[in-house]
């Protein structure tokens, strides 16, 4: 945080961070048009679910009621003859049939535990165990991008963005504000002040940034939207992430998927809507620290399991596809998982090397250190 000396004297000199309250405001970003968003979805969500095998010849059989929610088979969203979105995912498969959202199916970590805490520590910090680094993977592949910064819109500061690169951190607080008129009271006292009166009106400008929280689609919906304003303004960060919690569906998880996936869906097609003509210079990218069991435990829901799905959008991703290996159902792990047949840093990888362009040695030196084993997945940008 600065003090006021600090933030006068910063302003003064012409300097390209300003805070009020808050609020971040980046030079550098137009140089670059490629925009990266990460969405952190923590306590692991089913990937089976979100993208079902349905043509799978045990796929009934093995997830019960799980199999087909809603109205039945016939509600899902198709890809293909294999697999399926789940029927709350509507918009996403709008952007799947615009070859705008691909799916890569079957994504595990090197660590094979069932602890979230430590796979979230394993997928933040890019290593292959839990206590491999303690810097993230997204602050080194800021820190690999000359003159560009991050941005975390979250409550505290992620393991995924902590390091030595300029990574900031904003929280919104809906329905906290002050008097309505304590923001004119001041702007009219900055008037007269040619150094405060038109970084404070940008500030001002910036506030509107913050959803109100209508429109739908719960609390990522408008976490989404606002990464959407950031990236897309003039001279802003062009690398950004956001988390959401509450996807450890241990009972019911049919109702609480159904939704958490529309709240999903409703942050795709706000942030889409919200970049404009930036959206075609966007990846999004949605992991999970694990997957869950195939199988419905006693509570109608699932435990802790191995692998689980990335979701790609945007439109400088190669859609209208699921990427990579499948294992298949036909065997699982330890009798109850999905088997992992793609390492999760091969897809990170793939975006990162041909979305933003980073050197295949620096991904596997750097920003996934002792990864080389890990090789970028093709084909997942256009």
């Amino acid at each position: 945080m600065l003090n006021r000396r600090q933030f006068l004297a910063r302003l003064a000199g012409g300097c390209s961070l300003l805070l009020w309250p808050g609020v971040t405001t980046l030079a550098d970003g137009a140089r670059q048009p490629q925009r990266l968003l990460v969405v952190l979805l923590r306590g692991a969500m089913d990937g089976l679910a979100a993208v079902p095998s349905y043509g799978e010849p045990r796929f009934e059989e093995l997830r019960g009621e799980l199999a087909f929610p809603g109205q039945g088979q016939e509600a899902m969203y198709r890809l293909d003859d294999t697999f399926a979105l789940h029927p709350s995912l509507g918009f996403c498969h709008q952007l799947f049939r615009r070859q705008e959202f691909a799916v890569v199916h079957a994504c595990g970590l090197p660590y094979t535990g069932r602890s979230h805490f430590d796979a979230q520590d394993c997928l933040e910090n890019g290593s292959d165990s839990p206590d491999g680094s303690r810097t993230g993977w997204l602050n080194r592949t800021v820190g690999e991008l000359q003159g560009q910064k991050g941005l975390s819109i979250s409550s505290a500061r992620p393991l995924l963005v902590r390091g030595d690169a300029p990574f900031m951190t904003w929280s919104p607080t809906p329905g906290k504000h002050g008097p309505e008129d304590l923001a004119k009271r001041v702007a009219d006292l900055y008037a007269e002040d040619a150094r405060l009166s038109e970084p404070f009106a940008q500030a001002l400008l910036s506030q509107q940034i913050v959803p109100d929280g209508r429109g739908g689609g719960g609390q990522l919906a408008g976490v989404m939207q606002s990464a959407g304003r950031f990236l897309s303004a003039e001279n802003a960060p062009r690398i950004a992430m956001v988390q959401d919690g509450g996807w450890d569906t241990h009972a019911r998880q049919n109702a609480v998927l159904k939704r958490k996936l529309k709240g999903l869906d409703a942050g795709m097609k706000r942030l889409q809507a919200t970049l404009g003509d930036d959206w075609r210079h966007t990846a999004v990218v949605v992991v999970t620290e694990f997957g869950r069991t195939v199988g419905i435990n006693g509570t109608r829901g699932t435990d802790h399991g191995t692998a689980s799905s990335v979701l790609l959008a945007g439109g400088a991703v190669k859609g209208g596809k699921v990427h990579g290996d499948w294992p298949g159902l036909s065997r699982l792990r330890d009798n109850r998982d999905l088997i992992a047949a793609q390492d999760m840093r091969s897809v990170l990888k793939g975006v990162l090397r041909d979305h933003l362009h980073i050197d295949v040695q620096a991904l596997d030196a750097r920003v996934f250190p002792d990864s080389r084993d890990a090789r970028p997945l093709d084909g997942l940008i256009v």
